[in-house]
This record gives structure tokens, C-alpha cells and sequence, in this order.
């Protein structure tokens, strides 16, 4: 009877690339398809994280309806939400409504948001803005992207706003410099235009989540990825980053 020993003999060696370690990394894959196909992986899973990190996620802009709203948003060009309420606090009791703004003198409107960055055009285009509501909408702001952007100085990212925190519509993803500047960090996007960033995020997200994604990101971009000093050693979603894995920033958690 052959013994185990013999047995074992005729055994043939193991080939050498038979199996490789249980931890050895899976071969990169850098073609365009494969980004795409991680990206959208990585969405669902970015949003969650950020909506369970940052529950308070909503519009910063203080207002008590559409008008208010609109005029806000109008104003929030190049100036902080913090000093745009401080203005618009002053503003809406002053002049509240479209009525008042359409009827005040130019000079008047420019006095009570003088303190926000370019408050001449904005103050014109307010005033402008106030009478065609008057005149063609009954004072009323409208619930459509193409009404909206009618109106004097109102741009695809106010409308944006309006039509989801005023209206519950999704038309859009509002695109401002935090969500622009997350978006390109994430390689949701490689854009540098904002209308063509928002086509990327309305293509890789679900349209009932487009008013989260902009409020997710301008929050997360506001408190933790700045622009000059990004915090990713308090990122709640930094391994899923790909420009702080390009960084070697993991490490540092």
C-alpha cells in the first residue's frame, strides 16, 4: 500500500500564480467607462453620508415667501447670506412686496442694500423685476423656469432656487462656488461651467434629490471642504474621495 508520504510526493507543485493574497489590491482600471461606472456607485453613497453628517441642510436665505425668496436670491450674487439677511431683514420691512419696490424711488432701494456688492445693478434689476411681476404676472412670482429667467436679472441659478424651496419643483441643481468646487473634488464633474456641472449632477442623481444635492454640498463645502484648507481629516465622506486619495491624505484620519 503506498503511504501518505508517497503520495505526497507525486503531488504536483502548486503553480505559483494560482492564487494571489486575500488583501492584494484589484488591478486599476483607468478607462472612461470605469470612472463613470465608480462615480455613479459613489453618488448615492456620498449624499447619504453628507445627509446623515448635515440633517440641518437647507437654504441659508431667510424669507417668508416667493417674493422675499426671489429677492434674496437676487441679491445673494458675490455677498454672503449672512449680510443678505442683515439686508433683507431691513429691506422687507421697509419695502415689503413687490409694490413698494416697483413705486420707491431708484435711490431709495440702492440706500437699503448699499452695503452688498454690487447693489446698483441689483437694486436695478429689483426694481425692474418688481414691476413685471405687476405687470405681466399680477405681482405674483411664477412657478417656471422659463418666466423666471424672463425676468430681469434672474439667471438659471436663481431660478433654480426658487422653483425648489418656493415652489417643491425640481427643474434643476443650484450651482454655486461650494457646489461647483465639491462637485470637481468628488469627479462628479470635470466642468468648470456651472451649467454644464449641473447637467453632470442632474445626470448622476435622481431628480427628486436635486434640492439635497445642492443643499448637501454648499453646507459640506461652507463647513468643511474650504477652498484654500479643506479639512479631510474631519470629512465624514474623505475615503470616498478621490482627490484626497490622489492627496495621501487617508493616513490622516
Amino acid at each position: 500500500m503506498e503511504t501518505p508520504e508517497a503520495r505526497a510526493s507525486h503531488t504536483a507543485p502548486a503553480r505559483a500564480d494560482a492564487a494571489e493574497p486575500a488583501d492584494a489590491p484589484e488591478p486599476a482600471d483607468p478607462t472612461p467607462l470605469s470612472r463613470e461606472r465608480g462615480k455613479t456607485l459613489r453618488a448615492p453613497v456620498v449624499l447619504d453620508a453628507l445627509a446623515e453628517e448635515i440633517p440641518d441642510a437647507v437654504i441659508a436665505l431667510e424669507f417668508t415667501n416667493r417674493w422675499e425668496l426671489l429677492a434674496a436670491t437676487m441679491l445673494s450674487a458675490q455677498s454672503t447670506d449672512v449680510k443678505v439677511n442683515e439686508v433683507t431683514e431691513v429691506l422687507f420691512a421697509e419695502l415689503p412686496g413687490p409694490e413698494a419696490v416697483a413705486s420707491a424711488p431708484l435711490e431709495r432701494v440702492e440706500s437699503l442694500i448699499g452695503q452688498l456688492g454690487l447693489f446698483r445693478q441689483k437694486a436695478k434689476n429689483l426694481q425692474a423685476t418688481a414691476r413685471m411681476l405687476l405687470e405681466h404676472h399680477g405681482g405674483e412670482v411664477p412657478g417656471t423656469m422659463p418666466e423666471l429667467l424672463a425676468l430681469p436679472g434672474v439667471a438659471r441659478k436663481t431660478a433654480n432656487v426658487v422653483l425648489s424651496n418656493g415652489f417643491g419643483l425640481n427643474e434643476g441643481v443650484v450651482v454655486d462656488t461650494h457646489v461647483a468646487r465639491v462637485s470637481r473634488r468628488l469627479r462628479f464633474t470635470r466642468e468648470e461651467d456651472p451649467k454644464r456641472i449641473e447637467r453632470d449632477l442632474m445626470r448622476l442623481f435622481p431628480r427628486e434629490r436635486w434640492l439635497e444635492v445642492s443643499d448637501l454640498l454648499i453646507h459640506h463645502g461652507r463647513r468643511t471642504c474650504d477652498a484654500r484648507r479643506p479639512r479631510c481629516e474631519d470629512c465624514v465622506i474623505e475615503p470616498l474621495c478621490p482627490s484626497s486619495q490622489e492627496a495621501g491624505l487617508t493616513d490622516k484620519r
